[in-house]
């Protein structure tokens, strides 16, 4: 599986952006997908993830209620909406893909396939 990330930029806090994660080599339908972040100095971490099949959906509590992780299974594409984006949103964000059947994980060392990152900053 191919993954590639795009879609990041400098927006000002407050602002949205819609990441893009494009998949080849792969059905996404059937795998868990994840989108990841990494801050200058900090571990990577867990922002949202999504098992089509089951319907679960996870996200970090740090973007509950201003992210949105969805899919378009038809495109092999998943996508991290982002609204109401705060300084601390800053960040390269991962997409993932976890090809292990079973319960969503949600630990980055669980993902089998990572795209190349998007860079995410956000102005005050």
């Amino acid at each position: 599986v191919q993954l590639q990330a795009s879609g990041g930029g400098l927006v000002q806090a407050g602002g949205s952006l819609r990441l893009s994660c494009v998949a080849s080599g792969r059905t996404l339908s059937r795998y868990a997908m994840g989108w990841f972040r990494q801050a200058p100095g900090k571990e990577r971490e867990i922002v949202a993830a999504n098992r089509w099949s089951g319907g679960s959906t996870y996200y970090a509590d740090s973007v509950t209620g201003r992210f949105t992780i969805s899919r378009d299974n038809a495109k092999n594409t998943v996508y991290l909406q982002m609204n109401s984006l705060k300084p601390e949103d800053t960040a390269v964000y991962y997409c993932a893909a976890d090809i292990q059947v079973g319960a969503l994980r949600i630990s980055a060392t669980e993902y089998d396939y990572w795209g190349q990152g998007t860079e995410v900053t956000v102005s005050s």
